[in-house]
């Protein structure tokens, strides 16, 4: 797969009604994982969105998740641009550039779902999620 640019969107807790309404929009298949999926230590909503995707035949995708407990979710500013895939190397590279001069607010390394995955916002305010996706284990 190569790398994917699109937007992500944060929600206050309608994520899963929201995502459902851009599938009726836009077509497509959704993919929604909760909080609770993931055994995420003290959620008080288990059934939250921690992660969805949206993806249509027309090559759109929307990605969208609830706002984890701890992070202030703020109308307006609740989107940042996720990349992902596979090639470690050059999700690496634009890693280190849009860090650069910015800020991190979760570093680049592995996750709880398995995948290395970080947040930053760049020197310009822009908020970036880079997501290496890593091999299945066959």
């Amino acid at each position: 797969m190569s790398s994917r640019l699109n937007p992500y969107i944060s929600f206050s807790g309608d994520a899963q009604q929201a995502m459902e309404f851009y599938k009726s929009v836009f077509g497509g298949t959704l993919t929604l994982n909760t909080f609770g999926e993931f055994n995420v230590p003290d959620v008080p909503d288990p059934d939250k969105i921690m992660h969805g995707m949206l993806e249509n035949d027309g090559g759109l995708t929307l990605m969208g998740a609830d706002t984890p407990p701890g992070m202030e979710h703020s109308p307006g500013n609740n989107i940042a641009v996720s990349l992902s895939g596979e090639d470690a190397g050059e999700l690496r590279g634009y890693w280190e550039k849009l860090s650069g001069g910015g800020s991190v607010s979760v570093p680049l390394e592995k996750q709880m779902w398995g995948d290395e995955f970080g947040m930053c916002v760049d020197q310009f305010g822009i908020a970036w999620m880079v997501n290496i996706t890593q091999p299945q284990a066959t």
